[in-house]
């Protein structure tokens, strides 16, 4: 099991944008996203990596990627972002076998999800989609796939009430699971890329039993 030390960023009404020069100042390192769990059927190995810190009331993460079809065709969040070139973060900010999926797509469409396991997952509202803030450098509308070479980033600002399931008010000397991933179902190079390995014959991202640690400094 992988394990992070998160450091604590001194910020406030921090906006997405300005995410990755707040990582770049407070020297947070960057962590590549590149267990290809299921190479024998999907081989693909964009270059992707990711940047978590903290604040007192928010979660900052950055991501960096290197791929050859970037795609965006979910019209609206809680859509089928997965399909498209996504990054995923699970987290179980409580050790009650339940666990979020937040995952975004190039285009900062967002999917944010609640359950113990793959199915019945409860959908986060619209007030809670709205509340994390979103960056990323390809624009925020819609595409259809595009195929060349292409390099992109993201930002999230995740306010801890997007754990809407529980009262989370601040992560200050916890340690936490979690997972962070790479996929694109439905482009023209479709692959399943963990920062934890997961050890299954085929692809399953919803698998906390092979969530990594992240550890609040």
């Amino acid at each position: 099991m992988k394990h992070l030390n998160i450091l604590k960023i001194a910020a406030t009404d921090v906006a997405a944008e300005n995410v990755p020069q707040l990582m770049d100042t407070a020297g947070i390192e960057y962590h590549d996203i590149d267990c290809v769990d299921w190479a024998d059927e999907y081989p693909y190995k964009p270059k992707v990596n990711f940047a978590l810190a903290y604040t007192d009331k928010e979660l900052l993460v950055h991501y960096r990627v290197e791929e050859q079809c970037i795609r965006a065709v979910a019209p609206g969040d809680n859509g089928h972002v997965w399909e498209d070139s996504c990054c995923e973060f699970f987290v179980q900010p409580v050790d009650d076998h339940t666990y979020y999926n937040i995952e975004c797509n190039c285009a900062g469409t967002l999917l944010v999800g609640f359950g113990s396991g793959r199915d019945n997952r409860e959908l986060a509202s619209k007030t809670v989609l709205d509340g994390v803030k979103r960056w990323s450098s390809l624009g925020r509308k819609p595409f259809e796939a595009k195929d060349g070479c292409f390099k992109w980033q993201m930002a999230l600002v995740i306010p801890f009430a997007t754990f809407f399931k529980h009262q989370i008010e601040t992560v200050d000397g916890k340690t936490i699971k979690g997972n962070f991933y790479k996929c694109g179902d439905k482009t023209s190079v479709p692959h399943f890329l963990s920062w934890n390995p997961i050890i299954l014959p085929s692809p399953d991202f919803h698998r906390p039993d092979f969530f990594g640690e992240f550890s609040f400094r």
